[in-house]
């Protein structure tokens, strides 16, 4: 009952993406994220795991998955996320400051390097 309250909220929103499969995956990965919090003590205690090694860059802008992203995508799909291909997941570990892909003159790249230096992984 709470999910089709949850759907039908949604659906008729037209500030959002509509599409079912989409609604339903993500009250699905709400739960599978809730799960994985009760498991490894926190998200980022898990997606953290799936950092590339230090030595090992991503080619600047040209790529849009990673051996990480693919990896990530294929566990998570096996935990029963949905939604969550390599060039999805790929665009989480950018945004999660997990691949610093930027080209080697934007100051963003040196901005970002700091932080992961500075930043104490879980």
């Amino acid at each position: 009952m709470a999910e089709c309250v949850i759907y039908c909220r949604r659906v008729n929103n037209s500030g959002i993406v509509r599409h079912r499969g989409k609604i339903e995956a993500v009250i699905n990965n709400a739960k599978r994220a809730r799960e994985m919090v009760n498991q490894e003590g926190s998200l980022a205690a898990y997606f953290w795991r799936y950092e590339a090694a230090a030595g090992r860059l991503a080619a600047p802008q040209t790529v849009s998955t990673s051996d990480e992203s693919v990896a990530l995508s294929k566990a998570l799909k096996k935990m029963g996320w949905k939604f969550v291909g390599p060039t999805t997941v790929y665009a989480f570990l950018q945004a999660m400051g997990l691949v610093n892909d930027h080209i080697e003159s934007c100051v963003v790249r040196t901005e970002v390097e700091r932080a992961r230096r500075n930043f104490k992984r879980p």
